[in-house]
Order: structure tokens, then C-alpha cells, then sequence
């Protein structure tokens, strides 16, 4: 595979950038912004660029960056509740809610040219490390059950089940007809 995973900080926010740019600020704008603020009518690819980077200088992001060499792959991001307060399926989300985890994973994105290599499932393996050497805790994620249908790349944007599965995450409850709720203790 010839892979590296680095933490998203201020030396590899170029790196993270120029995948982004490459790949239409990823899902038309979002810079990987959408599970920290709501998004919606009035906010520009612009102003979550510059947001995505004001957090990435403060620290108020994470993720797990894919590297083959010096090129960003792609990544998972990661993340406390309060940091990534915004979750998909909230209201049957907060109806089985007992206790909020102590870690958050919402998102994935491997940029064009490079699916279908690996990227998410070492991104995934690079985010709980990155988790263990925080301290660890009670990690979530919302994956995708493909249950051997076609699905869009869209829809896989939260992962998809049988990474998490690979990484020992096991089923807690569903939230929507095809995703899940999983956890992990790191």
C-alpha cells in the first residue's frame, strides 16, 4: 500500500487543501465542515474554507490524513460531540441516545483517482490512533449497510459498515432504513 496517516494540523493543511480544491471543495463546498455547523442557504465553499482553517491553526479539528508520499489521499475526520455537534438522522439518533461518546466519527473522502486503494479504512485505522494517544474513550460512527447493493459514493460519506466492522466497531442501533449507530471502545 505504501501508506501514511498524519494528523490534519497547520503542516498539513496545504497538503489537505489542494485535495479539497482538486476534488470541488468536496461535496460542492463543504470543506469538511458540515458536522461542526449546520449548513445550508448563505454559507459559501468560501467561508467554510476559512473556517475549516481558523480551526485547523486553533486546534478545533481533527482527522486522519491518508499521504501516499507527500500527496493527501484522503481522510476521516474525527472528533468530541462538542466539537462535531451535528450528527445525520438526529432525531432517531437522539431517540436512542443514552450517553453522548466520548469521540465522533462523521466523515470520509478519498479524492478522485484514488477509491477503491484502501484510503478510508487506513484513514479510519489512522483516526483511532490518533483517538488512543488523546487518551481514548468510547468512540461512534454512523456508517453506511451496503448489504451487497450498489451505493452512491454520496451516501458512503460516513463510511461505509464493514470498515468500522474490520476495525472491531460493533452494531449498537440503527437510525435510518441502512445506517447505523456503531461503537468502540479505544
Amino acid at each position: 500500500m505504501g501508506f501514511s496517516v498524519r494528523a490534519l494540523d497547520t503542516d498539513s493543511w496545504a497538503a489537505f487543501a489542494e485535495l479539497v480544491e482538486a476534488n470541488n471543495g468536496v461535496w460542492g463546498g463543504c470543506w469538511c465542515m458540515g458536522f461542526h455547523v449546520k449548513l445550508g442557504k448563505g454559507r459559501t465553499a468560501q467561508q467554510n474554507r476559512e473556517e475549516k482553517e481558523a480551526r485547523v491553526q486553533t486546534g478545533d479539528t481533527h482527522a486522519a490524513l491518508v499521504f501516499e508520499a507527500e500527496k493527501c489521499l484522503g481522510w476521516c475526520q474525527f472528533g468530541s460531540p462538542d466539537e462535531l455537534p451535528e450528527v445525520k438522522s438526529r432525531r432517531l439518533y437522539e431517540k436512542g441516545l443514552t450517553t453522548l461518546p466520548d469521540w465522533r466519527i462523521t466523515c470520509f473522502f478519498t479524492g478522485k483517482g484514488f477509491r477503491g486503494r484502501g484510503v478510508a479504512d487506513a484513514a479510519l485505522g489512522g483516526a483511532l490512533a490518533q483517538i488512543a494517544q488523546y487518551g481514548g474513550g468510547v468512540v461512534e460512527g454512523y456508517p453506511e449497510e451496503t448489504d451487497d447493493r450498489k451505493v452512491s459514493g454520496s451516501f458512503l460519506h460516513t463510511g461505509p459498515m464493514s470498515a468500522f466492522e474490520n476495525h472491531g466497531f460493533t452494531r449498537t442501533r440503527p437510525i435510518s432504513p441502512h445506517r447505523w449507530v456503531v461503537t468502540r471502545t479505544v
